[in-house]
C-alpha cells in the first residue's frame, strides 16, 4: 500500500469511526487523558492501515486496535503517575443533574471495571451485537452475553455505591 493510500483509508476510518474512538477513549481514560489516549490510538490505526486484508471489517478492525491500544495504554506507568496525581487533586464528582452529567459518571463507572469487562460494555454502548462483540474480542456468542449481564450487574453496583 503507497503512502497516499493508507493517508486516504486513514482518514476515512477516522472519520467514519470516530464515535467508537470517542467511547474507547472514554471508557479507558480519565478526563485530562483522554486526548493523549486518542493520540494513542490513531497512531496505532495508522500504522496498522497496511495490514487490513479485509477479513474483518473495518470497524471491527478499528475496534480490536483500539481496544487493545487502550489496554496497553492503560497498563503502562506514565498513566497510573498521572492519574494518581490527578485523583488525589480532583473533588468528588457532582451528583448526576443532567444528561452530560449522567454519562460522566456512566464511563468513570466503566473505568472501574475490570479491562475485559469495560470492553464488553463499550462494544455494547455500540449497539453491537453478540455476534459483532464476539468478532471482535475472540469470545463465543453466549460466552459474551454470559459476561455482559456480570458487567452490567458490577457497573449496575458501582454506579449505586457512587451515589450516580
Amino acid at each position: 500500500m503507497q503512502r497516499r493510500e493508507q493517508e486516504q483509508q486513514f482518514r476515512q476510518w477516522a472519520h467514519d469511526h470516530a464515535a467508537i474512538l470517542q467511547h474507547i477513549t472514554r471508557g479507558f481514560a480519565a478526563d485530562a487523558d483522554q486526548e493523549d489516549l486518542l493520540q494513542e490510538i490513531l497512531l496505532a490505526v495508522w500504522h496498522a492501515v497496511p495490514s487490513y486484508r479485509g477479513a474483518a471489517s473495518p470497524s471491527t478492525f478499528i475496534y480490536r486496535i483500539a481496544q487493545n491500544t487502550a489496554m496497553t495504554w492503560r497498563r503502562s506507568v506514565r498513566y497510573h503517575e498521572k492519574t494518581d496525581e490527578l485523583d488525589a487533586a480532583s473533588p468528588a464528582a457532582p451528583p448526576p443533574d443532567n444528561k452530560y452529567a449522567r454519562t460522566r459518571a456512566l464511563y468513570a463507572g466503566i473505568r472501574e471495571l475490570p479491562e475485559a469487562d469495560r470492553s464488553l460494555l463499550l462494544l455494547h454502548l455500540d449497539e453491537l451485537s453478540y455476534r459483532e462483540i464476539a468478532d471482535v474480542t475472540g469470545l463465543s456468542e453466549s460466552n459474551v452475553g454470559a459476561r455482559l449481564t456480570r458487567a452490567r450487574k458490577k457497573l449496575a453496583m458501582l454506579m449505586k455505591e457512587n451515589g450516580a
